[in-house]
């Protein structure tokens, strides 16, 4: 049972270690990129951002409805006068009736009855009758007023305006899809290169174990042949400088290699720290003047900018045509909040109909703009075809010639590694001197680099052109 139990923990210690230690495949972490990588969380929330921005304008067809409630306090004679009016409770009394009936009335009891006595006593004293300021009338007593009203607004016609506008969002929407597309591209190609730069780097860390191996080697022999008297102090010191110069190269590709870790780390955004090798070589794609066109994403923007302004031209062209809209309220006022709402509601509907007729040619003017503007953009669509196919075939031509110096510089390694065997060999014999051997060593070494720098060279330009294919996604 004890052995179980500690058999159990040293399980449950390695368990994590094995699985932090498992090699991560380059599919493996374009799955973790398109999930993980902050650029492109904040890029999809900015292609969110316009996907409502589209919702925001198509609901502009629909019109507003809104509700206001209101609450007032007032003893200005005109305003008490309106609330009554709103809350449908005027009466004659407001008017100042009762001042002009009391006045009335005292004439008819001054004529004893006598109609055509009364009636000389108005046109007397009628001036003096209709000049009487109301109290009731200029000094109401303070009124609270509430209204709740509704009002909707509706847009019938605008020249095509709206349709415009929203058709302009839903693009906007769809060119912001594409930058983040173009933007998992770019991050994918940095993947890949991150993959293929460590590949070359634990390749050239072999290499440089091995001519490491060997001067270690040629460093005994060395040392060997000085205690029989057949090689000086001067060999010894010159082999143990080369060493440590080569040395030193293993050290910083470890520390390239570290770095391009780090960076690795940072595409993914979680700690990488071993990963399966890829080929050194990426492969070549099959490239297509129709496939170019048709998921060059630079292309596609283009095309897209050019829908875009063939669409602000009949933004601008509405300007000429009527805008039509049409509004209704309903609502209902009381000195009490919402008191007898229907007993006291009110309604009204209209329509509008405005047509701007001159306003110094501003409206011809910027639809000419426009115009010539989708004439511009439609020849930059024309340039950047071109242009993208040139680059294309740019780098279709570096390719083809880099390939070709990795196969030379493969068929001078080779060599090289030979030359430097058989004058180690030489130098056994004495046929030629330590610094005949180092130089050999050297011209390996040399030739080591640049056969890693232009296989580095390639696959960067071979990962761009699959970016401009758009075909970032394969591995």
């Amino acid at each position: 049972m004890f052995f179980i139990k500690r058999y159990l923990l040293l399980l449950a210690i390695t368990l994590p270690l094995l699985a932090q230690a498992k090699a991560l495949s380059l599919q493996e972490a374009i799955g973790l990129l398109k999930k993980e990588n902050l650029e492109l969380k904040i890029a999809r929330f900015n292609e969110q951002m316009k996907r409502y921005e589209a919702k925001a304008a198509e609901g502009h067809n629909f019109g507003s409805l809104d509700v206001t409630v209101m609450g007032m306090r007032s003893n200005d004679a005109g305003n008490v006068f309106g609330f009554k009016l709103q809350s449908r409770e005027a009466t004659f009394a407001d008017f100042g009736f009762s001042d002009f009936m009391g006045a009335i009335g005292q004439g008819a009891q001054q004529s004893g009855g006598n109609f055509g006595l009364f009636t000389q006593g108005l046109a007397q004293n009628g001036d003096a009758i209709l000049g009487i300021a109301p109290d009731d009338l200029n000094f109401p007593e303070a009124r609270t007023h509430y209204q709740t009203k509704f009002s909707y607004m509706l847009p019938l016609y605008t020249g095509g305006k709206l349709t415009e506008y929203g058709r302009i969002t839903h693009a906007l929407h769809h060119l912001s899809q594409l930058d983040t597309h173009k933007l998992l591209n770019a991050k994918i190609f940095q993947t890949k290169k991150a993959f293929y730069d460590i590949s070359l780097v634990e390749n050239y860390i072999y290499n440089l174990s091995k001519i490491i191996r060997n001067i270690n080697k040629l460093e005994a022999i060395v040392k060997s042949m000085k205690k029989e008297g057949y090689a000086k102090t001067i060999d010894m010191l010159e082999v143990q400088a080369r060493k440590a110069e080569a040395q030193s190269m293993y050290n910083q590709a470890k520390l390239n290699r570290d770095l391009a870790y780090q960076f690795l780390s940072f595409l993914l955004n979680r700690e990488v720290t071993k990963i399966k090798k890829v080929r050194d070589m990426a492969p070549m794609p099959k490239v297509t003047k129709a496939s170019l066109e048709a998921n060059n994403l630079d292309i596609q923007k283009a095309e897209l900018g050019l829908k875009i302004t063939k669409m602000a031209v009949g933004v601008e062209e509405a300007n000429f045509l009527p805008m039509v809209g049409a509004f209704a309220e309903y609502g209902s006022a009381d000195n009490r909040l919402w008191n007898d709402f229907e007993k006291k509601d009110s309604y009204t509907v209209g329509f509008q109909l405005k047509w701007n007729l001159f306003n110094g040619g501003i409206d011809r003017a910027n639809l000419e703009k426009a115009k010539l503007n989708r004439l511009m953009v439609r020849d930059q669509v024309a340039l950047a075809k071109r242009g993208i196919a040139l680059q294309v075939k740019k780098l279709q031509t570096e390719i083809l010639s880099e390939s070709g110096d990795v196969r030379s510089y493969r068929k001078q390694l080779k060599f090289a590694r030979e030359v430097y065997k058989n004058y180690s060999a030489r130098y056994k014999e004495g046929m030629v001197s330590i610094s005949d051997v180092l130089i050999k060593q050297s011209k390996e070494l040399e030739i080591l680099l640049k056969l890693l720098t232009v296989k580095n060279t390639r696959n960067t330009k071979i990962f761009e052109l699959n970016s401009l294919l758009n075909r970032g996604g394969r591995a």
